[in-house]
């Protein structure tokens, strides 16, 4: 082997062995940020894995710029969107409800009511996160309240793109204004996924109105609805704005689930070394 061969496959291992450390190094700060039970500083990251202060401001910026890591406040880091993302895919709960929150903060600051997001739970409607009106009259908090699925909005949305059984037997009518027949249901429903949207007026108890739309996850099944609540004398004549508004807004998050994009990351990179 000649000289600059030598020369050559010396420089191409130290290249790897750099190249696998800075791996090393990289994938230890993400557990570490990952597993710690706060959010972990800049101090605090460089300090356990004893790191040159640049070292961490750059690997930071990687593990950021990737989604892997983000920032919850200045120079503190948790989890990055990919991993709440990949927990949607599997746990359509807690980590659901994360994913979603800008959205729900973003359709309550356009609408001023109550804004819900659920998911089916066996035959029951299990809410899952919600934001609050910004008006005085507002909604109930359904939460923690077993209620016929047919008579809300978010449970006909479950109902209609087949997140969730059928009821059986009777159909439970709270007030009079609940859909009382299978016909009536069938074609409620059918209505619902002709326009994108589902709505009740006082069904569910008199005096209130709601809309619904879907949320599509990866394999193109509904995972979640989410809807709008509110007096009926307050929207009753806003009911196809707010529909329009709440399909264009479950249609990005539909997206997201799908093709696994954030649009909500921090601008701005992990703060410099400047020692």
């Amino acid at each position: 082997m000649t000289s600059s061969s030598l020369a050559e496959s010396s420089t191409e291992t130290t290249s790897t062995q750099g190249g696998t450390q800075a791996v090393d190094r990289a994938a230890a700060l993400l557990t570490y940020v990952v597993e710690a039970d706060h959010p972990v500083t800049f101090a605090e990251a460089t300090e356990a894995l004893g790191l040159a202060r640049s070292t961490t401001s750059r690997l930071l910026a990687a593990l950021e710029n990737n989604r892997l890591l983000e920032r919850c406040a200045p120079g503190e880091y948790v989890g990055g969107p990919l991993f709440v993302l990949y927990a949607a895919r599997h746990d359509r709960n807690a980590q659901l409800a994360r994913l979603t929150r800008p959205t729900l903060e973003r359709i309550g600051d356009l609408t001023g009511e109550d804004v819900h997001l659920a998911v089916a739970n066996g035959n029951q409607v299990a809410h899952i996160a919600n934001v609050d009106s910004t008006y005085l009259l507002g909604a109930r908090d359904w939460s923690d309240i077993e209620i016929p699925p047919h008579s809300s909005a978010l449970g006909k949305v479950l109902l209609a793109w087949g997140a969730m059984p059928r009821p059986a037997g009777r159909l439970e009518t709270p007030t009079v204004h609940t859909l009382g027949t299978r016909d009536e249901l069938d074609a409620d429903l059918a209505q619902a996924r002709s326009r994108g949207f589902a709505v009740t007026h006082d069904e569910l108890e008199v005096g209130l109105a709601g809309l619904a739309a879907p949320v599509f996850g990866p394999d193109n099944d509904v995972v979640a609805a989410v809807g709008v609540s509110g007096p009926t004398a307050r929207l009753e004549h806003r009911l196809d704005e707010l529909g329009r508004l709440l399909k264009t807004h479950t249609e990005e998050l539909s997206e997201l689930l799908r093709r696994g994009r954030h649009t909500d990351l921090q601008a701005g990179g992990p703060e410099r070394d400047t020692a």
